[in-house]
C-alpha cells in the first residue's frame, strides 16, 4: 500500500477488477479508480476530448506539466466486477444453491469489453476505458459516480496491482478447490436437510400422535423458510462481508437442528424445522458469490458447475439416506445425522472459508491503515456509501413483488420453475406411495427409487459444456454480447423434458411393468428440472439485469411457495387418482408450461423493450 507523501504524482491506472454478482443476494466486488470530471459515452474517447480533460486536469494542478502523464480515460469512481460472462462460460444453478435459494453463476463475470473480446477481466490494460456497473449484495445494480472531489481519491485504499496477495483473485489454487468442495457439500447438506423428513412420518404419528398430514409440514415449513429467508437476509453480506455470513448462518442451522431431534412435542419440531430452514436459506444466498469471488472469468465455469449440482442433488439424496435410517433405527437418528454432518462441515467452514468479498476486504485495509498511520483520510470504496441496512432491508423486500405484480415474463418464468420443483418436492410422498403399492417396495428401497431423478440432473449438468458452446456462438454472431433470449435455449430442452418424464413415469407406473422402467422414467425429468432451472435463472438475471437481485428473490419465493404446498395434498392425490392417474395429471399439467421458453425466446425483446426493469438490447 503507498503512502500519498511518498510521491508528488498521483499515479493514474486503468486497472480494473471483476466479480461475480452474488446472491440473491449478492454485492460485487468493488476496486476504486481515480474518478475524473467528465465521464464520457463508453464507446468514445476521442484526442480532443482528452487534451480537453488533461488541461482541466492542469488546471487543478492534478497532472504534472513535466511528467508526461495522461489520464487512461473517463471511468467510473466505484467499479464493480460487471455482470457479463466471458464467451465460454455459462450459469448452472442456485441460490444455487438450493432450488429455494438464489443462484450464483459465471454468467455475471467479467466486463462487457472482455466478453467481446474473449479476454477475462484481469488484463483491464488491454480494454477500452468505460463506465460500468455496481451491484450491492442483497440489492440491485446501481451506477455510482463520484466525480465530486478528486483529491480524497488519493486516500482511497484499492488493490495494489493484479498480484496483490490481498485480492481474493490471488488465492492459492488449491485453497479455490477445497473451498468450492466445502461449500458445495455444506449447500448439499441445507438442502439435503428439507427432504430428508419425507421417511420419518410413521416415527412422528407414533411419537406424537398426529396424523400424517401434520407430519407433512415437516418438509413444507423447512422449504418455507428458505424461501422467506432470502427476502430479509439478501443484504446482510453487504455490511458484514461473506464469511461471517456463511460461519454464523450455518452455525445457527446447527444449532437449530438439536431442538428439532430432541423436541418433546409436534409444535416445537415443526417451528424449528421453519427456523432451520431459515437459517440455511443465508448460507445458500451467499455461498454462490464466495466461489466466483476466488476464481477469475476464465476458470470460474468448472468450479461453479461442481456447486451448482450439489443443491440439485440434495433434495433427492435425502429420501435414500432416510430411508435406510428410519427403516434401521430410531427417527431422531434422521436429525442426528443431520447435526453430525453439518457440526463437521462447520469445522471445515471455519477452517477453509475465509473472507473473499473485496468490499469488505478493501475495509479492513483502510481500518488497519487508519489504525498503523493514525491517519482518518484512508477509506475504503464501500465506507463512501450512505446505504443504510433498512434501506437495503426495504428493497430486498419490495422489489421482488413490484416484480411479480408488473412484468408478466418474471411472473410466468417463475410460475415454471415453481411448478417444477413443486412437483420435485410432492414426488417425496408420491414416489414412494407409488412403489409402495405396486411393487412392494419397503421404506429403505423407496429411497433408492429417486435415483433416477438424481441420474438425470447429474447428466444434465455434465451437459452443460454444450450450451456454453451454443451461447460463445451467439455471442459471437452477435459482435460480443448475445440477447438475453439466448439464455432460453436449455429451457427449452427443459420444458419437453420435464412433461415428459413425469408422463412416462405415469404411464410405465403399472404392475406388470418392471420397476426399473419408471426410474429410468423420471431420469427425464431430473435432467428437464436443471435446464429449466439454469435457464430461468441466468434469463432473469441477464434481462432483468438493473434488478437482478429482486428478479431472482421473486423466483425463490414463488418456487418456495409451491414446494411448501405441494406436498401437503400429494399422497391424498395419489390415493384417489392411483398410481398412473396421478402422474398423467401432474405431467400433464407441466405441459401447459411447454411454450413459454418458445414464446420469450421469440417476443423476449420486444417486451423488455417496454419495461422500465428489463435491460436494454
Amino acid at each position: 500500500m503507498s503512502h500519498p507523501n511518498e510521491s508528488n504524482e498521483p499515479r493514474w491506472s486503468s486497472r480494473t477488477t471483476s466479480s461475480p454478482f452474488p446472491s440473491r443476494t449478492t454485492t460485487q466486488c468493488s476496486t476504486y479508480i481515480p474518478a475524473l470530471d467528465t465521464v464520457q459515452d463508453e464507446h468514445e474517447w476521442e484526442p480532443p476530448l482528452q487534451r480537453d480533460l488533461q488541461q482541466r486536469l492542469e488546471d487543478l494542478d492534478l497532472v504534472p506539466h513535466e511528467a508526461g502523464l495522461e489520464p487512461t480515460g473517463p471511468e467510473e469512481a466505484l467499479v464493480e466486477r460487471d455482470r457479463e460472462p466471458p464467451p465460454g462460460e455459462d450459469a448452472t444453478a442456485t441460490n444455487h444453491s438450493s432450488p429455494t435459494s438464489t443462484v450464483y453463476s459465471p454468467e455475471t463475470r467479467g466486463s462487457s469489453v472482455a466478453m467481446a473480446r474473449g479476454e477475462g477481466s484481469r488484463d483491464v490494460e488491454k480494454q477500452e476505458p468505460y463506465p460500468e456497473e455496481r451491484m450491492n449484495v442483497g440489492g440491485d445494480d446501481e451506477v455510482v459516480r463520484d466525480n465530486e472531489n478528486t483529491d480524497e481519491d488519493r486516500w482511497t485504499v484499492k488493490w495494489e496491482g493484479a498480484d496483490d496477495p490481498g485480492d481474493p483473485l490471488n488465492t492459492p489454487s488449491w485453497k479455490k478447490w477445497v473451498m468450492t468442495l466445502v461449500l458445495a457439500v455444506s449447500c448439499g447438506c441445507v438442502t439435503c436437510c428439507s427432504s430428508m423428513a419425507s421417511d420419518t412420518y410413521g416415527g412422528l404419528e407414533k411419537e406424537f400422535g398426529v396424523g400424517q398430514e401434520v407430519c407433512l409440514l415437516t418438509i413444507s415449513l423447512f422449504v418455507a423458510g428458505l424461501g422467506v429467508g432470502p427476502l430479509f437476509l439478501g443484504p446482510v453480506s453487504e455490511f458484514l462481508g461473506r464469511a461471517r455470513v456463511l460461519h454464523y448462518s450455518f452455525a445457527t442451522f446447527f444449532l437449530l437442528n438439536f431442538p428439532v431431534a430432541f423436541a418433546n412435542n409436534i409444535a416445537v419440531h415443526l417451528i424449528f424445522r421453519f427456523l432451520t430452514g431459515f437459517a440455511g436459506s443465508a448460507f445458500l444466498s451467499v455461498s454462490g458469490g464466495a466461489i466466483s469471488d476466488v476464481f477469475p472469468n476464465a476458470k470460474v465455469g468448472t468450479p461453479m458447475m461442481i456447486f451448482s449440482a450439489a443443491p440439485f442433488i440434495g433434495p433427492v439424496l435425502g429420501p435414500l439416506v432416510s430411508g435406510f435410517i428410519n427403516e434401521n433405527t430410531y427417527w431422531r437418528w434422521t436429525y442426528y445425522v443431520i447435526i453430525i454432518w453439518s457440526a463437521v462441515m462447520l469445522v471445515l467452514l471455519l477452517v477453509f472459508v475465509p473472507e473473499s468479498y473485496s468490499p469488505e476486504l478493501l475495509r479492513r485495509r483502510a481500518e488497519r491503515l487508519r489504525k498503523e498511520t493514525g491517519d482518518e483520510r484512508w477509506i475504503a470504496p464501500v465506507e463512501k456509501s450512505n446505504r443504510t441496512f433498512w434501506e437495503a432491508l426495504k428493497k430486498s423486500i419490495k422489489t421482488p413483488f413490484i416484480l411479480l405484480s408488473t412484468q408478466y415474463m418474471v411472473l410466468f418464468l417463475d410460475l415454471w420453475s415453481a411448478l417444477i420443483l413443486g412437483i420435485l418436492y410432492l414426488f417425496f410422498g408420491g414416489v414412494p406411495y407409488v412403489f409402495r403399492t405396486q411393487h412392494g417396495f419397503t421404506l429403505q428401497q423407496t429411497g433408492l427409487s429417486f435415483l433416477g431423478i438424481g441420474f438425470g440432473q447429474v447428466v444434465a449438468v455434465a451437459c452443460q459444456p454444450y450450451f456454453n458452446k451454443s451461447y460463445r456462438a451467439k455471442v459471437q454472431k452477435h459482435g460480443g454480447a448475445a440477447p438475453p433470449e439466448a439464455r432460453l435455449v436449455a429451457g427449452k430442452w427443459g420444458a419437453l423434458l420435464c412433461p415428459l418424464g413425469i408422463l412416462l413415469f405415469g404411464l410405465t407406473s403399472f404392475r406388470n411393468v418392471h420397476w426399473i422402467v419408471p426410474i429410468i422414467m423420471s431420469s427425464f425429468f431430473g435432467a428437464g428440472m436443471v435446464f429449466s432451472f439454469t435457464s430461468t435463472f441466468t434469463y432473469l438475471v441477464d434481462a432483468y439485469r438493473p434488478v437482478a437481485a429482486s428478479a431472482l428473490a421473486s423466483n425463490s419465493f414463488f418456487r418456495s411457495a409451491f414446494a411448501a404446498g405441494f406436498p401437503l395434498f400429494g399422497q391424498q392425490m395419489y390415493a384417489r387418482l392411483g398410481a398412473v392417474g396421478g402422474s398423467c395429471l401432474l405431467g400433464g399439467l407441466m405441459c401447459l408450461t411447454i411454450p413459454l421458453p418458445f414464446l420469450f425466446y421469440k417476443i423476449g425483446a420486444r417486451v423488455r423493450a417496454r419495461s422500465s426493469f428489463a435491460a436494454s438490447g
